[in-house]
């Protein structure tokens, strides 16, 4: 089929190149023509893995393709998706001007006769897919089309294997036309396909997003609970997640959730239900449990090295998560920026995060940025583990512990074993572990 995405952003890029791989004939469209260019040439502006291989594979194979220009976009596809961000406002709720924009811009190149799905992937509010519609026929009263929604489930650092092998395709949609020509995109998936109304679907992601948040934030509560009680948080996650009707996945205690989606869909849920009358005092919960985990982390710090300033203390990660250069709204990032407003020197380590976090100044020039995660480690106080990257499981610890000036680890994400730690002579220090 031939298909556009307008936004060659995270979601965009991704599902364009996967489309690609199963034989669809891709156009991406992105207004940034440097960006156009660089991916044109197979160069990928993000670390997801595997993305660059899959790029330059369908590139060079003719069926994906970069342009600036909306109009070669709906010219020559029969279906349209819009990927473009949609971030938060002030409040919590969505800002749905690049979909606005789109949608102007859209109506001004839809030809008479020239039928066309426009598909919403972006993460929108309730009710969006009806102002898409609205907002292109406005602009363009013989515009023929079907808007429908789609909401996308990547997952960063797995996102390939989340869309070629996804659990479910959801499609929300009033017509028969449009939702058989969705059927025939997602054909090559061979995945259950649930066919819902457009504001059914616009609201799965939204809840799906913010129950895994509330899984954690349950979690992390319990943390506490075993922390006073002498139990073992790992052990009772084990035992909740073998309920089948529970499961293990995101019952790990930690320092919280963070990145770009789910503190993003927790809040605009939560607007979105203040806006339709009816509040969800149970995500302002999540939300509260979410925020009071690093502080409740950092107490555990204090307590062992009782003052923080002049302390020298490392950090092995600054991506939100393992398998992504992504340091947006990243718990790793928060945690440095309070250490070093208490005065604590910091060297950190990511093996992918660094150069956007110096390029977006999200940590202070102060904090030293190591080239290996023992060399982060020299002469440091404490080392605190952030993000739960494979390569700080398989690290050396005795070469670990010979730089470090006194062998105490924090472990915010319960990457290691706490007995295996203790017998090496690291002061081990988990989250809901004795």
């Amino acid at each position: 089929m031939e298909l556009c995405i307008i936004g060659s952003g995270y979601v965009g890029l991704v599902t364009g190149a996967c489309f690609a791989e199963v034989g669809h004939h891709v156009i991406c469209v992105d207004n940034d023509q440097r960006k156009v260019d660089m991916l044109q040439r197979g160069e990928i502006p993000i670390f997801e893995p595997g993305l660059e291989d899959l790029v330059q594979r369908n590139v060079a194979a003719k069926r994906l393709r970069f342009t600036n220009s909306i109009e070669d976009g709906v010219d020559n596809s029969q279906i349209v998706f819009i990927a473009v961000p949609t971030p938060p406002q002030v409040d919590g709720s969505v800002d749905l001007t690049y979909i606005e924009r789109v949608a102007r811009e859209i109506a001004g190149v839809l030809k008479p006769g020239q039928y066309r799905v426009i598909v919403d992937k972006s993460t929108v509010p309730v009710k969006t897919g009806e102002k898409v519609q609205a907002t292109i026929q406005r602009y363009n009263q013989n515009a023929e089309l079907d808007v429908i929604s789609n909401p996308e489930f990547l997952r960063e650092g797995c996102a390939i294997p989340d869309l070629m092998r996804p659990d479910r395709i959801v499609i929300g949609s009033s017509s028969q036309r449009a939702t058989d020509l969705m059927k025939r995109v997602y054909e090559p998936f061979q995945v259950p396909i649930l066919v819902t109304d457009v504001n059914s679907a616009e609201l799965i992601k939204h809840a799906a997003n913010s129950f895994l948040s509330l899984k954690i934030s349950y979690i992390n509560a319990v943390s506490a609970i075993c922390e006073a009680s002498g139990a073992d948080v790992e052990m009772v996650a084990d035992g909740i997640g073998m309920d089948r009707r529970i499961g293990r996945n995101f019952l790990n205690a930690g320092l919280g959730y963070g990145g770009s989606c789910f503190p993003k869909d927790v809040k605009a849920f939560i607007a979105i239900a203040d806006e339709l009358g009816a509040p969800f005092q149970l995500l302002k919960e999540v939300e509260r449990i979410n925020a009071g985990q690093l502080d409740r982390f950092l107490k555990k710090v204090r307590e062992a090295l009782w003052v923080l300033r002049e302390k020298r203390i490392t950090v092995w990660g600054l991506t939100f998560k393992p398998d992504t250069d992504d340091v947006r709204n990243s718990v790793a990032i928060d945690l440095i920026n309070k250490l070093v407003a208490e005065g604590a020197h910091v060297t950190a380590y990511d093996p992918k995060g660094m150069e956007k976090a110096r390029e977006y100044s999200l940590i202070p020039t102060s904090v030293k940025l190591a080239a290996t995660a023992v060399e982060a480690a020299e002469g440091a106080e404490a080392l605190i583990l952030a993000t739960e990257w494979k390569e700080f499981a398989s690290q050396d610890f005795a070469k670990v512990k010979a730089v470090m000036h006194t062998p105490q680890v924090f472990d915010g994400r319960n990457l290691f074993n706490p007995k295996t730690m203790r017998e090496m002579g690291f002061a081990y220090h988990g989250v809901g572990r004795a």
